[in-house]
């Protein structure tokens, strides 16, 4: 009797645990509070260890993450399968075996804050290899450097040096991929370092091979508003919060932890910052570039006085390395064609609705591709054990974009 109480005892402790109040019409919720049981375990550890002085909470994350998830490069019968480097940055390169001798390219940056995650993790191991076959493409994934021993612009700089070795005539060779068929894409914070780098070669008019194509999903592209529609109405859904992705932020940048409330309260962008110019401004304003059904009932904060400075201290705010969404309308509209991945239930939702809105103003053609019962990160959850239902269409559907388009 005694064992069964305990037993239900413990039952109820772990359903307490997991269970958490989900907005309706979210994908299979209890696969996503199981996920975010697993994930708030892992950020509590690793948040008391870093108060004790064992190790800095992103280290103990990070070992986790290996443990867990990252795999040794293995080929199989319909892809080869290697670890190597461009540009000096490691890399995980899929070879589709047969096919057509000239092939497809995706070069592909994997999210996870800057400071977490890897090319080389399960979950993207089996997304290259289905890229890889299904597209008769050659797919490199890019290990740069992670927060918070690299910081700004150290990843944006691995990115830069593995797209232009990626893109040379050297490797283009050496893989048998079609000058006239590359991509580049990521997610999330991979899918910000995709877009700073297009940015980038979009004003190198001495490169012989750019991309024909970008590939963003759910990405992050502005840390100067964290009370967007999305970020007020999903600041507390899972996998993302709120609070973590102005963490990331701070961490990316190399920037004193202690400012997290400031950015969550919109302090550092208020009215009195005289380095927001009304045209900077302009460019994440979401009351103008949202649509009506995205900005519902939510108000812009916009604080009169605030925190006057941060912008000074923490200059890679208004850096377009880091922030492409404040980039210049001719720079967007050098920018090869766009798909852009946003989920409903995801604070970076109007991130990405914003920046494609922005490259459509341009006058660059792009796809919008916007799951109504997407939570962030749910394309990597398209296989066992966490298959998401919204995770397997998500996954087809961009590999049906990268096939109708490249």
């Amino acid at each position: 009797m005694r064992l069964r109480l305990a037993g239900a005892v413990l039952l109820s402790a772990v359903a307490y645990y997991v269970y958490l109040p989900l907005p309706s019409g979210v994908s299979e919720p209890w696969k996503l509070m199981l996920l975010d049981a697993l994930f708030r375990s892992c950020m509590q550890a690793s948040d008391i260890a870093h108060a004790l002085g064992v190790c800095h909470r992103i280290h103990l994350l990070s070992q986790v993450v290996s443990w867990v998830e990252v795999i040794e490069a293995r080929s199989c019968p319909a892809v080869h399968v290697t670890d190597s480097t461009l540009g000096g940055v490691p890399t995980r390169v899929f070879q589709p075996k047969g096919g057509k001798k000239l092939k497809r390219g995706v070069i592909y940056f994997h999210g996870g804050g800057w400071a977490l995650c890897s090319g080389r993790m399960r979950s993207y191991d089996l997304l290259f290899r289905k890229m890889a076959e299904d597209l008769d493409a050659v797919i490199v994934s890019v290990d740069y450097r992670l927060a918070p021993w690299a910081v700004f612009p150290e990843q944006y700089y691995d990115a830069l040096a593995a797209s232009r070795a990626f893109l040379s005539d050297q490797v283009l060779e050496r893989y048998s991929i079609d000058p006239e068929r590359v991509c580049v894409s990521g997610d999330s914070a991979g899918a910000n370092l995709a877009a700073a780098v297009t940015q980038k070669f979009a004003l190198e008019d001495t490169m012989r091979v750019k991309f024909k194509a970008q590939a963003l999903i759910y990405p992050v592209m502005q840390a100067l508003d964290f009370h967007t529609p999305s970020y007020q109405q999903n600041q507390a859904v899972p996998i993302l919060y709120r609070p973590i992705m102005a963490r990331f932020w701070l961490q990316y940048l190399g920037a004193d932890s202690s400012l997290e409330p400031v950015l969550l309260a919109n302090n550092h962008s208020c009215l009195e910052e005289s380095s927001l110019s009304a045209e900077i401004r302009s460019k994440l304003n979401w009351t103008a570039l949202l649509p009506a059904k995205h900005r519902k009932h939510f108000q812009p904060v916009v604080k009169k006085t605030g925190s006057p400075g941060v912008v000074k201290k923490v200059p890679g705010l208004l850096d377009v390395r880091a922030a492409p969404l404040l980039a210049e309308q001719g720079v967007l509209g050098r920018t090869p064609k766009a798909y852009v991945m946003t989920c409903e239930f995801d604070v970076l939702r109007d991130d990405g609705l914003m920046y494609a809105r922005r490259l459509q103003d341009a006058g660059v053609s792009v796809t919008s591709d916007h799951y109504e019962d997407g939570f962030h990160a749910c394309m990597v959850f398209a296989f066992l054990p966490m298959m998401s239902s919204v995770g397997q269409r998500s996954m087809n559907n961009y590999i049906r974009w990268l096939d109708q388009n490249l």
